[in-house]
């Protein structure tokens, strides 16, 4: 099996990083250009719940790949 019985734990910690460190981005850089419509920034409030999830799952992923 592809990184054998890890794989679940691994996709974890990617999504997990992906959430945090995206939501960041999106909070440090806002866009440049704003169609009609949209957002001129990301919604902190949302983001920084995201974020915190993000990390708790990237945390968790991490110790169990270093516990296992």
């Amino acid at each position: 099996m592809f990184l054998g019985d890890q794989l679940l734990t691994y996709l974890l910690l990617a999504l997990g990083g992906a959430l945090f460190f995206g939501n960041a981005m999106a909070l440090a850089r806002p866009p440049r250009q704003v169609k009609e419509g949209e957002l001129t920034r990301a919604p902190v409030g949302r983001s920084v719940v995201m974020m915190a999830a993000g990390l708790v799952a990237a945390v968790w992923a991490l110790a169990s790949l270093i516990t296992a």
